[in-house]
């Protein structure tokens, strides 16, 4: 059995056709993760269509196809979706892996924890997205004029719109990642962010109209958070910026 792609240490030199060498060693085991995810979503792709379904209102029914193949190329591009939220880490961690020996060995760790921050944001928004956003959207617009209309699904549209909302919840929820990154690289300051608050609230609350979810109340469901998740990104930078003043205050009074 051959041994995975060994990580480069910080520092360490190699070739070009080394580098190569790793860089398709490492993608041959994202592709491989991405079908052990794909047969493993397909394996309880049954149970997901299920749990997609729970949202839906009594009156709808479930879903329903037009096509010959529109079952299969459904369930096929769920266990995709599927799939690759099952291997993130995995995909995550060798991306790293080849960029790391670019990285001193004093900010890996640093950065370790930011990883380990955004994979529970993502989680957290795609919990979020499933238990609060997706079941509001879809019995507003589900119930909306229901006497007036025959209201029936299609599977691919219905599924498109599930995932998509789980999975735009997932990345709107990485903002205190985007945010810490900006200040981290100094393009913008925890006095910039605090005096500009307003301004801060309003551009993600034009992020969160643009979610999917078109009816008003579902906008303000998917807006509350974000504007949490942006005060806490605030208070969090300023937290990071006292925490590295003081080991640099600290340097200047034993250099005087």
């Amino acid at each position: 059995m051959k041994r995975l792609p060994r990580r480069l240490h910080h520092g360490e030199e190699a070739t070009l056709v080394e580098h190569l060498e790793e860089l398709r060693q490492r993608l041959f085991v994202c592709l491989g993760a991405l079908v052990v995810g794909f047969v493993a979503t397909y394996a309880i792709h049954k149970h997901l269509l299920h749990w997609l379904n729970r949202p839906l209102p009594a009156h709808v029914g479930k879903p329903i196809t037009l096509g010959v193949a529109e079952p299969f190329l459904t369930v096929m591009k769920l266990c995709l979706m599927g799939s690759i939220v099952l291997t993130l880490p995995i995909l995550f961690w060798q991306l790293w892996s080849f960029f790391a020996p670019a990285v001193e060995e004093k900010h890996e760790r640093r950065i370790l924890y930011f990883v380990v921050f955004a994979a529970l944001l993502l989680v957290g928004g795609m919990v979020f997205g499933y238990f609060v956003a997706l079941p509001a959207a879809v019995h507003y617009l589900t119930n909306f004029d229901k006497s007036e209309f025959n209201i029936q699904l299609r599977a691919k549209d219905y599924y498109g719109f599930t995932t998509m909302v789980l999975l735009a919840m997932g990345v709107v929820f990485e903002m205190p990642i985007f945010i810490l990154a900006l200040t981290r690289l100094g393009i913008l300051s925890t006095k910039q962010l605090r005096s500009n608050r307003r301004v801060g609230y309003f551009a993600v609350a034009c992020l969160g109209v643009a979610l999917p979810g078109v009816d008003p109340f579902t906008t303000v469901i998917e807006i509350l958070p974000l504007w949490v998740l942006y005060e806490g990104s605030i208070w969090l930078s300023v937290m990071l910026d006292r925490r590295d003043a003081k080991p640099a205050f600290a340097e200047g009074i034993s250099g005087s």
